[in-house]
């Protein structure tokens, strides 16, 4: 197998099936009934692995890449299941913080070709039983599953895993999921099963106990860690990150109940080596330090608020390259854009990406220094120009922007 080979297996994979990162709505296909028979036809490799469930709307893959890592210094072999990816698809599935072998994918596509024509899965249903079978044959010792889109109705719902969480509920994707946070927290709940612990990480008083009444339902213990205390340092240094580690201790916790043997060793230098261990981007990534850049993949109103307000707890100068898809409510990320800065917009190089022209009338209100770019590079040389020193850059509003970036300027 070349290299062209394993392209052109995963362009077939992208044309194939609709990928709802790029296509939208019109790619979500929720329900089991495929995954259950895509499953079925490779021998139900998930029920031949240890998984853990990690659902909610942000920091499903800071907590899957922390617990990873955490696990990986206690010992054991750890596979996870992220998306999207950043800059390769082989990113979506890693054992140890080794990408997927691309070999491994060329040929699982090979039979993908071969499904029976009754069963037409979506983009993420072929990765996910993909996934599947990778850990499977790697003989992991726990599979990671971040779920894809809600819960309930995700593909990944089909697994039994020995503990869940649920990070946070918050509006996103409202055109599928619900109009408001308790209609998405009753789809993120659908992930609880019968006598598996679930971590909940939301402060919301609603959200918990629609957590924990399912939970109720399911016979399974609910754990809520928000008022615990923790002064564990990360090398992922978003502030929202201690929320997130208030997660992983609570799956720590369960997982030890459970006889999995982690010190209190492993997880301090788990959290300390979560991008060595994982390989993990795009987390208040600091891609320079000169000048200093920054690239977070928040792209919904409650993670971008996270993250303009650590900005603007720094007090110098910013130049910010933002641009979003088209499902974002652009007027409510206005009202929230980090101070004392200059913009720089420009369009996600997807189909879904949103053409800054179009919601220009909401930039000339918001009276903000702002220039439209038509393409990221242009944006990011303009930036590094008009940079002075003691000022900083940072990247973000859509994965596909910080993916792009990272792309074209990681390895330069």
């Amino acid at each position: 197998m070349t290299n062209k080979d394993y392209q052109e297996a995963v362009e077939w994979l992208f044309v194939q099936a609709p990928n709802y990162q790029i296509d939208g709505k019109k790619a979500y296909k929720p329900g089991l009934q495929n995954i259950t028979e895509l499953c079925a036809f490779f021998g139900n490799p998930q029920d031949k692995i240890k998984t853990i469930h990690i659902g909610g709307t942000n920091g499903k893959g800071s907590v899957s890449n922390m617990l990873s890592s955490v696990l990986q210094e206690a010992g054991y072999v750890v596979g996870i299941y992220n998306s999207p990816h950043l800059i390769d698809f082989t990113e979506r599935i890693k054992v140890n913080g080794k990408n997927c072998d691309k070999a491994f994918v060329y040929e699982f596509i090979q039979k993908l070709k071969k499904l029976p024509t009754g069963i037409r899965p979506s983009f993420f249903e072929f990765t996910t039983i993909m996934a599947f079978e990778y850990f499977y044959q790697r003989k992991v010792d726990f599979a990671i599953i971040e779920v894809g889109l809600g819960g309930r109705l995700d593909s990944t719902n089909i697994i039994h895993p020995i503990v869940t969480a649920i990070t946070n509920v918050a509006l996103d994707h409202q055109n599928i999921l619900g109009d408001t946070v308790e209609k998405i927290a009753i789809e993120k709940s659908g992930i609880i099963k019968e006598d598996t612990p679930v971590i909940s990480g939301d402060e919301n008083e609603t959200v918990k106990n629609i957590i924990r009444h399912k939970a109720e339902e399911k016979n399974s213990s609910f754990i809520d860690v928000t008022g615990w205390k923790t002064d564990l340092a990360s090398d992922l240094k978003g502030n929202y990150q201690k929320k997130n580690i208030k997660v992983v201790l609570g799956l720590t916790k369960e997982l030890h109940k459970q006889g999995v043997q982690i010190a209190e060793n492993h997880i301090e230098t788990g959290l300390l080596n979560v991008q060595k261990n994982t390989g993990f981007l795009g987390r208040w990534y600091e891609f320079s330090k000169n000048p200093l850049t920054i690239c977070d993949t928040a792209h919904n109103q409650a993670g971008l608020s996270e993250v303009f307000a650590q900005l603007n707890s720094i007090p110098d100068y910013k130049h910010v390259i933002l641009g979003f898809v088209k499902d974002k409510d652009i007027d409510e990320v206005l009202r929230i854009l980090p101070q004392n800065a200059q913009f720089y917009f420009v369009k996600p190089y997807v189909n879904r990406g949103r053409d800054p022209h179009d919601y220009e009338d909401l930039l000339k209100k918001s009276k903000i220094n702002y220039t439209i770019f038509d393409h990221l590079d242009d944006a990011y040389l303009s930036a590094k120009q008009n940079v002075k020193s003691a000022e900083m850059i940072f990247i973000g509003g859509s994965n596909f922007v910080v993916g792009e970036f990272l792309e074209k300027n990681l390895e330069k």
